[in-house]
């Protein structure tokens, strides 16, 4: 069965159709922890949940307690569910994995089993996909990490302006717990009203025009007087580092490199943007808040950078990136700044 995602799960439910093994694995845990409530609200009776619900982990199951859980029978309703979490015991559990593997090929009508594989191993199990429901669950776009927030919002009593959705997308990433954080710290305040982009940014605590793509964005375009002096505001914001700051760089002069190939085959900037996107749908890079909107800078960059500067360019961020990494004098802020100051100059190559 070929591996389903997040929008066929909510069909599937929508219709009625319950799958009688469901594995979700991914690195975002968020949407997890959604469709796992999706599923447990679409089976149980909330009056009968205390009854029929049960969760484990494997790291703590042994083959008995493992085939006791998945056969015993609801009460009082026609179905119970059981999760099982900590699926990378089973590499280290020969008997239970037998247990578990045994009743896949079986699995009882009386039982909905979920079994949820941890983020730190992305990767489907060929074992656990075969004969269940499996839906990977991927980091989401910046359309959709929208739309969250205004569902997750809402369900917290909040309403964002769309100005201020973009201002912490734009802040956060498209990272749905550090969002979730952002927002329930937001939904503690009892604000009124929808909130604004400058009241977020002061609750936020990144003031506009100077967040991590901002900062990037001053950098590609040149404008040394505006990205240097930037830096020590960026590297105070909360969970942000020098290497966080060199990586989106490296991000930014990698899509830099493939729009400067696409550009020198047909230096016409008017179909660019769309060539740049059709080319990140097709390879649904990581670590990029919008694909759209960077193809669409991406672009009208393209003829500030000719390829040997693209390549003196990564060549510089891969000797910060191992100077952060390595240095036992934290110097983060010398060291990024000296970057951005290497990256502004134009002594390798004119523009073509």
């Amino acid at each position: 069965m070929a591996p389903q995602n997040i929008d066929s799960l909510h069909r599937a439910l929508k219709n009625g159709e319950i799958s009688p093994v469901y594995y979700f694995y991914g690195p975002e845990e968020i949407l997890k922890d959604e469709a796992l409530h999706l599923v447990l609200d679409r089976v149980l009776d909330p009056s009968l949940r205390d009854f029929n619900y049960d969760q484990r982990s494997l790291t703590q199951s042994d083959p008995e307690s493992l085939h006791a859980v998945l056969n015993t029978l609801p009460m009082m309703a026609d179905r119970r569910v059981v999760v099982l979490r900590d699926l990378e015991s089973l590499k280290r559990k020969s008997k239970v994995k037998a247990v578990l593997e045994a009743y896949l090929q079986r699995p009882s009508s009386d039982t909905v089993l979920i079994l949820v594989q941890s983020s730190h191993d992305t990767k489907a199990d060929p074992m656990l996909a075969r004969g269940t429901m499996a839906v990977e669950f991927l980091p989401v776009s910046a359309e959709r990490a929208a739309r969250w927030i205004g569902h997750h919002g809402g369900k917290l009593g909040l309403e964002l302006a769309p100005e201020a959705t973009a201002h912490l997308l734009e802040a956060v990433g498209n990272d749905l717990g550090m969002l979730r954080m952002e927002l329930e710290k937001i939904a503690s305040l009892s604000i009124e009203g929808p909130v604004g982009v400058d009241q977020l940014a002061a609750l936020v605590g990144v003031r506009r025009g100077e967040t991590l793509v901002s900062w990037c964005d001053l950098v590609m375009e040149g404008a040394v007087n505006r990205a240097v002096p930037m830096v020590g505001r960026v590297l105070e914001q909360s969970g942000m580092s020098g290497v966080k700051m060199v990586t989106a760089l490296g991000t930014a002069m990698t899509g830099m490199g493939l729009t400067r190939a696409l550009f020198d085959r047909a230096p016409n900037q008017r179909g660019l943007p769309q060539k740049v996107f059709t080319t990140l749908l097709s390879i649904r890079p990581f670590g990029i808040p919008n694909w759209k909107s960077e193809a669409e800078k991406w672009a009208r960059w393209a003829p500030l950078w000719p390829q040997n500067r693209v390549r003196e360019g990564l060549r510089a961020i891969l000797m910060a990136d191992r100077t952060l990494k390595n240095t036992r004098i934290s110097d983060e802020r010398g060291i990024v700044t000296d970057l951005a100051f290497r990256l502004t100059e134009h002594r390798w190559g004119e523009a073509a």
